[in-house]
This record gives C-alpha cells, structure tokens and sequence, in this order.
C-alpha cells in the first residue's frame, strides 16, 4: 500500500509538468531572490540550492514532447537556460564574474533525453533556431551588461508579451543602449548575433518597435563595451 502511494505521487511529479507545462517553481524562487530591477541575490539563492536543484532535475525528466506548443517549448528552455545560469553562478560563488569561470558555456550542466547539455547548446542550437530574435533579451549570462533576469519564469501563455516587455525594456534601458535620433550605441549583444536580427534599415525599424526615442533610417551605429561585472 505504501508503495502504491508513493508511486502514485512520483507518477504525478513526473507527469504533472506534462499536463500544465508551467514553471511555478522557477518563479517562486525567482520571485525571493530577484529584485525588480533584475539584482539577483545569489548568497541568497545559494540557501535555496536544493529547491533549485529540483527544479532543474524536474526539467530534465518533462523534456518538451511532440504534441507541445513552440510557445510552451520556447518557455521550457528560456527558464531552463536562466535557472542552469544561476545554479552555475551559485555553485562558484563568489565570484566577480561569470567570466572567472572556465568555460561557463561549454560545462554540460543537464541531461535531457539522455543527452547532456551547455548553455552553448541550448543557445544555439535549440533557441537561436526558432527564429526568434526577442530571445537574446530573456537568457542571461549573469553579467552587469546583460539583459536583466526578470523576477518571474516565462509560460507558454504569456509569451509574446513578457519577449515583447523584455525587449523594450532592454532596449530602452541606457546603461545597455544609448540611443538618439542620429547616432544609436548598442550593446554588443546586437554585434554577436548580428545574423539573428533584420539588417541594413530594417534593422533601424525593429529598433524603432520598442526605442521610445525615434530613430532615423540612416542613423550611426556604434557597440559599447560590455560589462561582465556579476549581476548581484
């Protein structure tokens, strides 16, 4: 009997994810451990290991199946790809940068399907290949210059408009971009995936979707360093 009831409820963690694909574990943490403006309090999360940790092993048992959403799968490896980010950061801690690190993007950091994985990977050839270039604004890389770590996981069901806040967010944010009418400073995250956005002025006219200042067709276009510096 008491196996029957064990089972019952390892049947149900199991598949549970399967059935409402949502990623409330990410964000409860999330929510204790990330301000608004994306500081990350990682001697705090450190405290939360085990809860992390759950939370990754439960990724990779609900590997996204064939009858998903690209929403819901998108969402499944956004939130994989921050979480295994922060429990790599908390693991080192502390540290300055993610930099100081050996190769942070190649560590494989998670098996799913039996295949075991880097951030490198689920970058590039998992996220980088829906085509969708709002995602350089929702994976973090733990660092002062890059996108902010929002304080809630992304689901299927809000997608498009927590990409869309994202974006706009980043975009008109002026430690990461200084931009006016004539001569636009960008991070260097529009110079490295270069291929992922529009070129030439359609380029200027993704910019001027989120910019709230106006850009114009042929402004100037400058890459600012990038800050590495943890984003604690």
């Amino acid at each position: 009997m008491k196996f029957s009831i064990v089972f019952f409820i390892y049947i149900n963690v199991l598949f549970g994810f399967s059935q409402n694909k949502n990623h409330q574990q990410w964000t409860t943490l999330l929510k204790k451990h990330v301000s608004p403006n994306g500081a990350v309090d990682y001697k705090a999360f450190q405290k939360d290991h085990k809860a992390l940790n759950d939370y990754i092993t439960f990724l990779s048992l609900n590997a996204p199946g064939k009858q998903w959403t690209k929403n819901e799968i998108s969402a499944y490896w956004i939130n994989a790809y921050n979480a295994l980010t922060v429990q790599l950061i908390i693991e080192a801690y502390p540290l300055k940068s993610i930099k100081t690190i050996w190769r942070p993007w190649s560590k494989k950091l998670i098996v799913v399907e039996g295949k075991k994985l880097s951030l490198d990977t689920i970058e590039h050839e998992i996220l980088r290949k829906m085509n969708e270039p709002r995602i350089h604004f929702a994976i973090v890389c733990a660092s002062k210059s890059c996108p902010k770590l929002q304080n809630s996981a992304f689901e299927a069901s809000n997608l498009d408009l927590m990409l869309e806040n994202a974006t706009k967010e980043f975009i008109n944010d002026q430690e990461k971009n200084s931009i006016s009418k004539k001569v636009v400073n960008l991070s260097k995250i529009f110079k490295w995936f270069a291929a992922d956005f529009p070129k030439n002025k359609a380029f200027i006219k993704f910019l001027n979707r989120y910019s709230a200042t106006k850009i114009d067709l042929d402004a100037k276009i400058n890459f600012l360093n990038y800050d590495w510096s943890l984003n604690e």
